[in-house]
């Protein structure tokens, strides 16, 4: 799911904007601005990952207010074609142009999801615990999916991408989720936990993520409990 924030100074624009920000399921629009410097004073307290960004606007134009966005998916939008370069240097994943279209916006949506899949799965995460080897230090983009250990379930097997494994010690899954990224991973059935990045297949019924060594995919059920959840997380 895509949360988004909209800045255009014209207030017919951006209420079209919104209507056609409404025919996506994965798009959520977290809040809507005509006025740049009202969403300066708000930003430190909106929970969002991509702005659409209009360029032309009183107070603060949209390039340099792009600057004071890092780590924000940007979708800049204008109605003159002459800023577009400029735009592209400051990283923007697209550059929409006036009157907006719903196939264009699809197709900036969903470079603003592979900018954000890419920007998670660079940028590592990493969680101290307590493991057969002692402390150990994880990154958790390398974590496939974490299961109940056969010995005692107190434990946790943790299966990394590569096929390494490593053993949690004494841990519940409510903890393992609190400490790990939130929406990054998910509890799918009561002995499985999966890293999202790592899933391959999924029906209604099953998981499936892959393992660099095995041959196949390793699956596992998804019970009904988790399923609304595990679907709502999923990006795309």
């Amino acid at each position: 799911m895509i949360k988004c924030v909209l800045l255009d100074d014209e207030l017919p624009m951006l209420g079209y904007l919104q209507a056609l920000c409404r025919e996506f399921d994965d798009v959520e629009v977290v809040k809507s601005y005509n006025n740049p410097l009202k969403f300066l004073e708000d930003v430190d307290n909106l929970d969002f990952d991509t702005c659409i960004l209009d360029i032309n606007m009183p107070g603060i134009n949209g390039l340099e207010l792009a600057t004071r966005l890092e780590g924000k998916a940007i979708i800049f939008s204008t109605a003159y074609k002459e800023y577009a370069a400029e735009a592209f240097d400051l990283d923007a994943v697209d550059y929409v142009r006036k009157p907006y279209q719903i196939e264009r916006l699809e197709k900036a949506f969903g470079k603003a999801q592979i900018w954000l899949s890419n920007k998670i799965h660079t940028n590592p995460v990493y969680v101290e615990l307590n493991t057969n080897f002692g402390k150990s230090r994880l990154n958790t983009n390398d974590i496939a999916y974490i299961v109940v250990a056969e010995n005692d379930r107190r434990d946790k097997e943790i299966w990394f991408k590569g096929g390494q494994t490593l053993l949690a010690k004494n841990i519940t899954f409510d903890d393992i989720l609190e400490r790990f990224p939130q929406g990054q991973f998910c509890k799918i059935n009561r002995k499985t936990v999966i890293a999202l990045h790592a899933v391959k297949h999924y029906t209604i019924q099953t998981v499936s993520c892959e393992i660099v060594p095995l041959k196949t995919p390793r699956q596992f059920k998804l019970s009904e409990q988790y399923r609304e959840q595990f679907m709502s997380l999923l990006p795309g």
